[in-house]
């Protein structure tokens, strides 16, 4: 098994790129059907009488495509991930351009700030800035996710 990375071991600076992911048009209809059915999320039709154009999907199909493309690299960092005790929230959410259909979306990571946890003492708190680009390694979203890391047993 990989070296577990710590808390400690974390740098500003330290950063990994993760992905790709092609995004469909059935998971872009289906998602949106399910979490967010606006009518420019659901059709070209109706796509067409918006400022998108086309179909477009959600803001937050495109935070979960994220998710998904960085659990993945983080699984093949087991190390890392034995660490990782999940979120506290994100900061500076921003959805840049609109995620279509047939883009396929890569993204970095890179660690921005930390500070040890003065309440619990077996974790520190790591954020780090986050950029989704497209194809045309145009940005799509930005946003700053709070990690919670375990810090290295005494």
């Amino acid at each position: 098994m990989e070296e577990i990375v710590y808390f400690e071991d974390i740098a500003i600076g330290d950063g990994f790129d993760f992905g790709p992911l092609t995004v469909s048009r059935e998971e872009t209809v289906a998602f949106a059907a399910e979490f967010d059915p606006q009518p420019f999320h659901l059709s070209d039709e109706a796509a067409a009488q918006t400022h998108f154009g086309t179909l477009s999907a959600s803001g937050w199909h495109t935070t979960a495509l994220f998710m998904k493309m960085f659990v993945a690299e983080m699984q093949r960092q087991p190390g890392r991930q034995a660490a990782s005790l999940g979120a506290m929230g994100v900061d500076e959410l921003r959805w840049l351009r609109p995620l279509r259909p047939g883009d396929t979306l890569h993204g970095r990571s890179e660690v921005i700030d930390k500070k040890a946890s003065q309440s619990r003492p077996e974790m520190g708190i790591v954020r780090s800035k986050v950029a989704i680009l497209n194809q045309d390694d145009k940005p799509v979203l930005t946003m700053i996710p709070i990690a919670m890391w375990r810090t290295r047993p005494v």
